[in-house]
């Protein structure tokens, strides 16, 4: 019977091989030797556990350059004109008049940017499982990309709170009452950035994870 051949169908299997020496060789021999010997080529399951985390990651990178995408564009098409009495007395409202909301449409943009960078990383990670030195760059920017995200969202999402509900104590008024269609829109460009946001935590925390395990 083939053992060899019957090995190779089945799959990996360790076969341990025994030398089998005889009674006569004398007091002083050495403990029989014992080899092993493996056949086929499955994947070790560490390896497969990080592969599985590289197409997590990827998937999740590729979700995140959608959110800061939609964030940035939305936010940069924004503005309302409104008009009193005739048409050449009007108010307008852009995303531009407001500092922060320009940082909120440069950061994500440059989020989004990273992230269409860092997909052959993260492609090389599913390849090669076991290298640590792109998932080691993956983690430092991808917590940088983060702080970036994470500050100007929460700047963004202080002027639109102003926005919807005013500051009686500095007569700041509520310009959502007038500009209805400018608030909704800044509103979900926010509410999509801290999306990304969320994504970018689940990043960092699977490429520490996959470090870890190393």
């Amino acid at each position: 019977m083939d053992l060899s051949r019957s090995g190779k169908e089945s799959g990996d299997i360790a076969i341990p091989v025994r030398e089998i020496r005889s009674s006569k060789s004398g007091k002083g021999a050495p403990p029989p030797a014992s080899t092993t010997i493996r056949l086929g080529g499955q994947v070790p399951p560490a390896a497969g556990w990080k592969r599985g985390v590289g197409i997590i990651d990827l998937i999740l990178r590729i979700c995140a350059i959608a959110t800061t995408l939609a964030a940035a564009a939305v936010m940069g098409t924004t503005s309302q004109n409104l008009q009193f009495f005739t048409q050449f007395f009007q108010f307008q409202a852009s995303y531009d008049d407001f500092p922060t909301f320009t940082f909120f449409l440069a950061g994500n943009a440059i989020t989004c940017v990273y992230l269409v960078l860092s997909l052959p990383f993260s492609i090389v990670c599913i390849v090669r499982p076991h290298v640590i030195g792109a998932r080691m760059l993956l983690l430092i920017f991808d917590t940088l990309a983060l702080a970036l995200t994470m500050a100007s969202a929460s700047a963004a999402a202080a002027i639109v709170y102003l926005a919807h509900n005013g500051n009686p104590k500095t007569n700041w008024p509520a310009l959502c009452q007038q500009f209805n269609k400018f608030c909704p829109r800044v509103s979900g460009a926010v509410v999509g950035s801290f999306l990304a946001v969320l994504i970018l935590v689940v990043l960092v925390v699977l490429s520490a994870t996959a470090l870890r395990r190393n």
